[in-house]
This record gives C-alpha cells, sequence and structure tokens, in this order.
C-alpha cells in the first residue's frame, strides 16, 4: 500500500516538472503572440534568440573594437522601426515642453570644470547655446584623423534649426530629429515609456537573417543604392550620387530582413551602453545573456555607443554603414547627424 502511495507522489511530481516546464513555454509563447498583437504603430517585434557580435574576419575596414566576434543571447523585445523623426519629436516637446540641451544657456562654471585649470572665460558673445554641425573643406584637410577640422560649433543650431539658425524643419518632418544628446534621447524615452536599444539589441535587429559585413551584402561599391551616406571625396566635396546632402526622409531606402530602415547611414543612433574599446576582449569567452555593456564609463568623457553611422559616412574615411561598426560618443555632445531610435523590453 505504502509502496503504491509513493509511486502515485512520484508520478504527480514528474507530471508536475513537466506540466510546469509546458507552461512555462507556453506562457513565454503567448507573452510574444499577445505582444504581436499589441505591437505599437511603428514597431516591429524581434524574436529572441543567439548571434554573433562583432566584425566578421572578412571585414577589411573592421576596427579593433570591434574585435573578436562573441556569441551573445537576447530575449525578444520591440524596436521602431524607424529612428525617431522630426514630428513624432515635436508631439513629445509639445506634451512636455522639454528643451533640449542645445537650446538649454551654456553654463561656464559647468563648461570649465572639463578645461585645463586657468582657463580663460570666452566672451559671453561666444557662450551661446548651440551644437556642432558639418562643415565641408573644399581644400581638403591634412589629417583625416582630425575631425575638429570639419566640424564647426554654430551658434543657434539645435533639433529646430538643424544646420543654424536661418535653416528649419519645415517640411522635413519625417526626416529623422538630429541635435538630440543622451539626455535628451533620455528624456523622449521616459515620455514615450521606452528605452534606448542595448548595443547588442541595437546589432541583432540591424544584423537580420544575414551574415554579410553590410544588411545588404557585402558589395560597399553600390552603397549608395542602400544608404544615405557621403558619396564623393570626404570631406571636400559630396557629389549627391545617393540623393542627399545631409538627412533624408527615414525609410527612403530599402529595408533589411527585419523591416528597419535606416541601420546603415542617414544618423548616427544612441544605444545604452557605455563605451569601452576592450569591452569585446573581456567578454569574448562568455555566453553572456542580455549584455547591458561595461558597468561604468572608462574616462572622464563618459561615452556611450553611438551605432550606425551616417550621411557622414565614407568609403575612404570610417564606412561605418557596416552593421559592426562602432563609436563612443560623449554625453553631453550633440550634432547634424546624430539620433536615435527606441525600444519596448518584454518582461
Amino acid at each position: 500500500m505504502r509502496k503504491h502511495f509513493y509511486s502515485f507522489i512520484l508520478s504527480l511530481f514528474i507530471l508536475g516538472i513537466f506540466s510546469c516546464k509546458k507552461n512555462t513555454k507556453s506562457q513565454q509563447n503567448d507573452i510574444e503572440n499577445k505582444t504581436v498583437l499589441k505591437i505599437p504603430e511603428g514597431m516591429v517585434l524581434i524574436k529572441g534568440g543567439k548571434f554573433q557580435q562583432g566584425a566578421l574576419d572578412e571585414d577589411d575596414a573592421a576596427m579593433h573594437h570591434e574585435k573578436p566576434r562573441h556569441t551573445v543571447t537576447l530575449k525578444s523585445f520591440l524596436i521602431d522601426i524607424t529612428e525617431v523623426t522630426n514630428k513624432q519629436f515635436q508631439k513629445f516637446i509639445n506634451e512636455t515642453g522639454y528643451i533640449t540641451l542645445a537650446e538649454r544657456p551654456v553654463d561656464w562654471e559647468e563648461i570649465k570644470k572639463q578645461l585645463p585649470p586657468g582657463t580663460q572665460k570666452p566672451h559671453d558673445s561666444l557662450l551661446q547655446p548651440g551644437s556642432l554641425v558639418f562643415k565641408e573643406r573644399p581644400n581638403g584637410v591634412k589629417n583625416l584623423y582630425d575631425f575638429s577640422q570639419w566640424w564647426l560649433w554654430k551658434k543657434g543650431a539645435n533639433w529646430k534649426h538643424p544646420n543654424g539658425p536661418k535653416s528649419d524643419i519645415i517640411g522635413k518632418e519625417n526626416h529623422p530629429v538630429v541635435h538630440i544628446a543622451y539626455e535628451d534621447a533620455i528624456a523622449y524615452c521616459k515620455w514615450a515609456k521606452r528605452d534606448l536599444p542595448t548595443e547588442a539589441q541595437w546589432e541583432y535587429a540591424a544584423r537580420g537573417n544575414t551574415t554579410s559585413i553590410c544588411y545588404w551584402g557585402n558589395d560597399i561599391i553600390n552603397v549608395a543604392n542602400f544608404a544615405n551616406t557621403y558619396t564623393g571625396v570626404f570631406p571636400q566635396k559630396n557629389n549627391k550620387s545617393d540623393g542627399y546632402v545631409y538627412t533624408s526622409p527615414v525609410a527612403s531606402y530599402p529595408p533589411n530582413s527585419n523591416g528597419l530602415y535606416d541601420t546603415s547611414g542617414n544618423v548616427w543612433e544612441w544605444t545604452s551602453d557605455w563605451y569601452d574599446p576592450k569591452y569585446y576582449q573581456k567578454i569574448k569567452d562568455k555566453n553572456i545573456i542580455n549584455p547591458m555593456g561595461p558597468n561604468n564609463p572608462i574616462n572622464t568623457r563618459n561615452e556611450k555607443v553611438i551605432k550606425g553611422g551616417s550621411f557622414l559616412c565614407n568609403v575612404s574615411y570610417c564606412a561605418s554603414y557596416r552593421i559592426s561598426s562602432r563609436m563612443g560618443n560623449s554625453l553631453d555632445s550633440s550634432s547634424n547627424h546624430k539620433g536615435f531610435r527606441t525600444v519596448i523590453n518584454l518582461e
């Protein structure tokens, strides 16, 4: 009798284990299926999975901080199909009254903390709100590694005036919003009840089902057919062979296999990860689930990873329209080629 009782209990126990496993899997499927039905307009579901993050061996343009390739596992999430547009950002501004970093009065006391001791205060006429704007150099430059040669601090440049105070966004409602500093992107995310993608999420979504260097393949000669980049001789003359000098309307080029637009070119996109050029080396032997990047910044510049390249990427300079390309960008830095897109993490 007791033997049969124990057998009965054991059977229930085993049945319970398998039932729990089945229910857990079923619940996960239910979550994703219900999420599919409730996907916000303009977003797409990226099913979780495992992928190889980082530069391909055959990628001759890859930089050291894109290596080595390493295994990453991600849970499912939703991501914007396009970069956040001027129209979407305008709605956020209208509802919150938020003022972007590029529009705020310049605080000299804050700035001098980042400068060498004893630095003299500039004239007040120079301490005006503004942001960085690209300026072509028709006569060329001496050193392509000195990016300060083609960037100009322009007073009055901000998201409403992308190329300076005399410019505007009328008719450009469907262009990606630019001059966005990290805290501006975070403020938008809080309002929209979303997050910035992690670097791994961004690259996983951008890669889709391809194993190529770029989302369209390994052919970078015809990049103008697939991305808004700098066509011509950088930074001397953009020949406009792709139809644009600055930003283009979102979704002007073919989507990747996940249905995402502009994961190559147009504007750089913020991620939530701190930037460390040696981060891939540190995690190369680990199969990390949902990596969040380094725990802390590696220097006083407090840089976050940006992905995707912009309308300034050129094959002779950085070729950052490649999927694995990554850069570090200071939190308080904004410019007319930097924007973002958002994600919703599925719990």
